[in-house]
């Protein structure tokens, strides 16, 4: 009645299905334990990296000493004063005004060669607000014209918003007071 074979084939397993990969064949080696990869069946182009902006100009030019004529007049008697303010906004407080002025004097008094000391600052700031090597190279301006770029820097931190007589601290501290705070509510009912 039954014949042979269709009883074998009644209770035998279906052969599994052939092995397919869901990803395509991309000519990585599959035993690649380094990188995994995938497939979501759509292209899509890498992203590239934001691209630095161009450098902005100088909100003053190097030689517009005369329109802070008390900056200009401290600059010129005690230069250590000018640099130090500078160096501790530019520092963002991690170093104190005093310290750098100190040091540059030191500097001063001992080599002459101050201009080494403070166009590593004047290199740091370009690079904080992206600004243009202008109108030459940061040492090259420092060791030419040391005074007209030490004001330079100072106008430069002012028209950035800064107190320069407040230093980092006192600026961040008059920021911080801005900033409306919540109300006290009191406890207990009113009327």
């Amino acid at each position: 009645m039954y014949s042979s074979e269709s009883v074998y084939q009644k209770f035998t397993p279906a052969p599994p299905p052939p092995l397919v990969s869901a990803v395509p064949a991309t000519g990585i080696p599959a035993s690649s334990t380094n990188q995994t990869y995938s497939w979501s069946g759509t292209h899509t182009t890498p992203t590239l990296p934001p691209r630095p902006q161009a450098p902005v100009p100088w909100s003053t030019g190097l030689c517009g000493c005369c329109s802070d004529v008390k900056n200009c007049c401290i600059t010129c008697w005690c230069p250590c004063i000018t640099f130090g303010q500078i160096s501790e906004i530019i520092d963002k407080g991690s170093s104190s005004c005093g310290a750098n002025g100190a040091l540059y004097a030191l500097i001063l008094c001992l080599t002459g060669c101050q201009c080494c000391y403070s166009c590593f600052y004047r290199s740091k700031m370009r690079q904080q607000y992206n600004l243009q090597k202008d109108p030459c190279g940061d040492c090259l301006v420092h060791c030419c014209c040391e005074l007209c770029a030490l004001c330079q820097e100072y106008r430069e931190l002012e028209n950035h918003g800064y107190d320069m007589k407040l230093g980092w601290h006192g600026n961040v501290e008059k920021q911080n007071r801005g900033i409306a705070m919540a109300p006290i509510v009191e406890e207990g009912m009113t009327r």
